[in-house]
């Protein structure tokens, strides 16, 4: 495990960064009252379905292109080492878990919360700051993704595209023997 974030450093550095740039953004808001988050969740509520709805488009696509890279490196004359695949097979890990955690918050998104009379006032404070709180790891999770297919596909385009015969992730002469 600690390999994985060791490899992903870059990436999760980012992703970190997205995310404290976003809770930051809802932590200026300051403290509200329970009717306020009400109001502000119902107003809220379509943009996070939204991008619920767009981050689950996109990793399903990460997932499907990610069969097109591995028909890609196996379709070269050159041999890769095992960590290219081992680096798409966290791609297709990490992206799993982003397609399922952001497929289940958009289920309780879509839970007419506002609308229930025996939901306390005060708890629309807690829901608000939760979902905006997994929203911004949702979208910081979406940003570790690409920045690791990013990584692998730039790999890619350097042996495959560019011909480089001294690239870190090609099996040499000394590995094969």
């Amino acid at each position: 495990m600690s390999n994985f974030f060791k490899n992903h450093k870059r990436a999760f550095i980012g992703g970190a960064v997205t995310t404290i740039f976003i809770a930051f953004g809802v932590f200026i808001l300051g403290n509200i009252s329970g009717y306020e988050a009400k109001k502000l969740l119902s107003s809220s509520i379509q943009g996070l379905n939204m991008l619920c709805n767009t981050i689950i488009l996109a990793s399903a696509t990460i997932l499907a292109l990610l069969l097109t890279l591995l028909g890609i490196s196996t379709g070269t004359e050159t041999k890769l080492k095992k960590k290219h695949y081992t680096q798409v097979l966290s791609i297709a890990k990490f992206d799993t878990i982003l397609f399922i955690s952001t497929l289940i918050l958009f289920q309780f998104f879509n839970i007419p919360i506002t609308e229930a009379d025996n939901v306390a006032v005060w708890w629309y404070k807690y829901i608000y700051w939760g979902t905006l709180f997994t929203s911004s790891i949702i979208s910081g999770m979406m940003v570790i993704t690409i920045l690791m297919l990013y990584g692998t596909v730039t790999n890619i385009i350097a042996i495959v595209g560019l011909k480089k015969s001294d690239h870190r992730m090609l099996v040499d002469e000394k590995e094969e023997e």
